[in-house]
């Protein structure tokens, strides 16, 4: 392959790259906005349980039965990572990286 068809071959898989990227940004943007309201959800609910002077005096079960908000958003929170959320928020920031690793591969 002489560096006029690499050229070429890596500007049209530039392309591909750029319109897949494209594609996954309105639905990366949904997930960022859901990890970020539950996260907050999860640090308000923490904050709360740990400032509760009963949170001393009960057990622990007793304690999270006793807060309800932050054992929901904490349950939620450990679902949305086991569901993978982690890849649909970091990953499309990963692929502008792709050409790069590309080229020095050839």
């Amino acid at each position: 392959m002489n560096s006029l068809e690499q050229a070429e071959d890596l500007k049209a898989f530039e392309r591909r790259l750029t319109e897949y990227i494209h594609c996954l940004q309105p639905a990366t943007g949904r997930w960022r906005m859901l990890l970020i309201v539950v996260s907050v959800c999860t640090a308000t609910g923490a904050w709360n349980w740990l400032i509760d002077p009963e949170t001393q005096k009960v057990s622990f079960f007793t304690s999270l039965w006793n807060h309800p908000f932050f054992t929901i958003s904490c349950i939620t929170l450990i679902g949305l990572f086991f569901a993978g959320i982690h890849k649909r928020v970091v990953a499309p920031s990963m692929y502008p990286l792709l050409p790069i690793l590309y080229s020095l591969n050839k």
